[in-house]
């Protein structure tokens, strides 16, 4: 058997029953997570635009949740409009190896699919947990930095895959209709980074449209359509397609003996993965030494080469950004609103901000420049320096190895569920979203996921 078959096989015969409880555990905090940044997506104008050209195909109301509106659309429908609005606020999960953000594409489709089959939660978390596996190993494959490279971004073409397993084991398609969903994925495999150009609201699509587009594979292999069952290997298939430097091996790589979603971070901040390194630098160098904006003369970030291409190049671009889009990919934007606000979340990443003349000035105070010393623990781990220099000739130094909210520096199950509160506080009540923590927490016990998930309108 080949790549795709092998991973597949693999897929198929996993079972709730033989997840380590803390793989379990993670499936659930990372769903947690996703509600609460899809939650506060939903309010964003990408996402109603979204539902707007969803009621316009005629949707009768039924279906799937849209998360934190009171509509339903058709289950394809409801995974694209819920990863869409999950990936809005750059605030979702990242795998950091890959490079990639698995949750607002696996979770979409997983409580989709769930709904219109009615499925059990055991059956979620299972389906999830491959879901996870198999966009990650894929990412990691390909390497991120091949992927921007040839201009993907890899959440799109690496999520079709994940998205296409996940439906598959709630749908319970065998092997052989596994591998054709999978091989009928890559076809629809896609995602320019071309939105870095103008600030362009695409990056939110291509999550919405890999959990949409893993499930259109599923619902043809399940009547029968032929995908082709090399597609991750073979001569024209996804590795050569979309990478200049693939390894193979790590798709297979170690698969049984741990799990990929145990290697996946939570964002704190508001903005892109490569940013929350330096970001949480500053934020240690001002908290530690009590320091006040105005001392501050100069600032020096050392980056990671991966990332400079996201959040430091072009530099006039970086340095002048004109949407929220570029400020959560501008890396003196970052800098600065941490530097004044020692704060860099969502209200911090508002076009008030963006015009406000404070963070102008401070951003000019911001230089940077990759630092091959980093890159020498890189993807292990995304270390990123900060050097704040203040007015009265002093000069303070640190160095971030693990960031926050990395495996190695977690956010707990306390602090993830304050995040959730704080994104959500808007749209449910307290005592809703109590009751949405406590059934997230016990998930393995829902029955039926078509009565639980009304929770989430």
């Amino acid at each position: 058997m080949g790549i795709t078959q092998d991973l597949a096989k693999f897929c198929g015969e996993l079972k709730y029953r033989q997840l380590p409880a803390e793989v379990v555990d993670r499936a659930k905090y990372f769903f947690l997570d996703f509600i609460g940044v899809a939650c506060r997506g939903s309010k964003e104008d990408s996402s109603k635009s979204m539902y707007r050209f969803i009621q316009e195909t005629g949707s009768t109301n039924k279906g799937g949740v849209l998360i934190g509106t009171k509509k339903r659309a058709p289950f394809v429908y409801a995974a694209l409009a819920n990863g869409t609005a999950g990936h809005a606020i750059e605030m979702d999960d990242v795998n950091n190896e890959a490079s990639l953000h698995p949750g607002v594409v696996v979770f979409p489709s997983a409580l989709a699919t769930g709904e219109m089959m009615g499925s059990s939660g055991r059956s979620f978390i299972e389906a999830a947990v491959t879901g996870y596996e198999v966009m990650i190993r894929l990412g990691k494959a390909i390497g991120p930095e091949n992927s921007y490279q040839r201009g993907f971004h890899p959440t799109g073409t690496c999520g079709t895959f994940g998205a296409s397993v996940t439906a598959s084991k709630l749908l319970g398609l065998k092997k052989d209709g596994m591998v054709s969903a999978m091989g009928i994925a890559g076809s629809q495999a896609s995602g320019s980074m071309e939105y870095l150009a103008q600030g362009a609201w695409t990056k939110r699509f291509h999550a919405g449209w890999a959990a949409h587009s893993g499930m259109i594979a599923v619902l043809l292999a399940r009547k029968g359509f032929k995908g082709p069952t090399s597609i991750i290997e073979g001569r024209d298939g996804f590795l050569h397609a979309y990478s200049n430097g693939v390894d193979a091996a790590k798709v297979l790589e170690g698969i049984g003996s741990g799990f990929e979603i145990l290697l996946t971070s939570v964002k704190p901040h508001a903005c892109c993965r490569y940013m929350q390194p330096p970001i949480d630098a500053i934020l240690k160098i001002m908290t530690e030494r009590n320091l006040r904006p105005d001392q501050v003369e100069k600032v020096r970030l050392g980056l990671l080469s991966a990332g400079a291409s996201l959040i430091a190049e072009p530099a006039e671009k970086k340095y002048d950004p004109r949407s929220i889009v570029d400020a959560q990919f501008s890396m003196p934007f970052g800098a600065a609103v941490a530097l004044l606000y020692r704060k860099a979340g969502l209200r911090e990443f508002q076009v008030s901000r963006i015009k406000s003349e404070d963070v102008k000035a401070m951003m000019k105070k911001v230089e940077y420049a990759v630092d091959p010393e980093l890159d020498k623990t890189f993807p292990r781990q995304w270390c990123a320096t900060a050097e704040v220099f203040t007015k009265d000739g002093k000069r303070y130094f640190t160095k971030i190895e693990f960031p926050k909210g990395d495996p190695e520096n977690p956010l707990s199950w306390e602090e993830l569920i304050v995040k959730f509160h704080d994104l959500s506080g808007h749209f449910w009540t307290k005592q809703r979203r109590v009751k949405i923590v406590e059934q997230v927490r016990n998930l393995e016990k829902i029955r039926d996921l078509r009565e639980w998930s009304s929770l989430l309108l």
